[in-house]
């Protein structure tokens, strides 16, 4: 128990055997359960965890996919178990020690002091992440993190990609956690489903952790122009659920506009320099249009998040008292 709340914490762990024991060890007592989530790894993973769980009194809790489901759906089947169980607020930690159980108090606060009801760890917070996290996975994740801020609605988070969250037991008994994305896009779908239930998101400052022997899968050269369009689908969605479904706002209309006088714009100022280029003059009123067409998508564009921000305003909770990190 932690504050009176009872602690689940889901370890989504996919050959992991390297450093599951230590991220065992190293959870902090006031943890009332320590879910482990195998996604039918190749090594002994499993096993190691096992022994962990056959100990007397042990806390640990081992679960088995029967097929690997990546690891949003190894999260999934963690949530799901720890919703089932009912307990108060359930934790998100990798498998891979790259989260500091220190953090881990910080994490919790916020949904338990009622403050938000999904907190999430930002390791942008601390100035450290360039210097400690490589450059290619920096540049991605500052890129996905800001499709992610337009797709979700959440404008004042950051850092999309991290893992190291806490979610109370209302998230997890509203949101239908069988049509979660289950891959890597899994946090950037998990925040456009808070946003449509108006659910209450705080980042924290969270300590980046890098070569202690983690090994990451992630491929951010393909894995950005995925998730791309995975976060458009997701945006989509979006606005015709909460805008349009569940309730009307005219961001709508300037949206939709964007989305129609911008590739007009674009496609138009194309034709008219290659017509320009290999056929000859072109009259000065098509230029003109185009431009036109392309500076209105944007203006509406940017009405409309202005719009998305001010009416998301309420559901966002920034900690921007930083404590330094050692």
């Amino acid at each position: 128990m932690y504050r009176k709340k009872s602690i689940c914490v889901v370890v989504p762990a996919y050959n992991e055997e390297r450093l599951i024991g230590q991220v065992i060890d190293t959870m902090p007592e006031f943890v009332d359960c320590i879910a482990v989530v195998e996604d039918c790894g190749s090594d002994r993973t499993a096993d190691i965890v096992q022994a962990y769980a056959d100990k007397p009194g042990s806390r640990v809790h081992l679960i088995r996919h029967a097929k690997n489901k990546g690891v949003g759906g190894a999260i999934v089947t963690g949530y799901a178990y720890a919703r089932d169980k009912r307990y108060d607020v359930t934790v998100v930690m990798a498998g891979d020690a790259q989260m500091d159980p220190g953090d881990l108090p910080a994490i919790c606060d916020p949904v338990i002091d009622g403050r938000a009801d999904y907190s999430k760890g930002n390791r942008l917070f601390t100035g450290e992440a360039w210097k400690k996290i490589p450059k290619i996975r920096y540049l991605g994740n500052s890129a996905l993190s800001l499709m992610t801020k337009i797709a979700s609605g959440y404008w004042n988070v950051a850092d999309s990609q991290t893992g190291y969250t806490a979610a109370s037991l209302e998230v997890l008994t509203t949101l239908r956690l069988e049509e979660v994305f289950p891959r890597y896009g899994m946090p950037n779908d998990f925040l456009v489903r808070l946003n449509i239930y108006d659910f209450r998101v705080q980042d924290v400052p969270i300590k980046p952790i890098y070569g202690i022997g983690e090994q990451s899968g992630i491929k951010y050269l393909p894995a950005v122009p995925r998730l791309s369009c995975l976060l458009l689908k997701l945006f989509l969605w979006r606005l015709k659920e909460k805008y349009i479904i569940r309730d009307f706002h005219p961001l709508i209309f300037f949206y939709a506009m964007a989305l129609v006088c911008i590739p007009m714009g674009f496609g138009l100022g194309l034709y008219l320099l290659s017509y320009r280029i290999f056929t000859g003059p072109v009259e000065p009123t098509g230029p003109i249009f185009a431009a036109f067409l392309f500076i209105s998508g944007f203006q509406s564009s940017f009405f409309a998040m202005w719009f998305d921000m001010e009416h998301n305003r309420h559901i966002e909770r920034t900690r921007r008292s930083i404590t330094p990190i050692d």
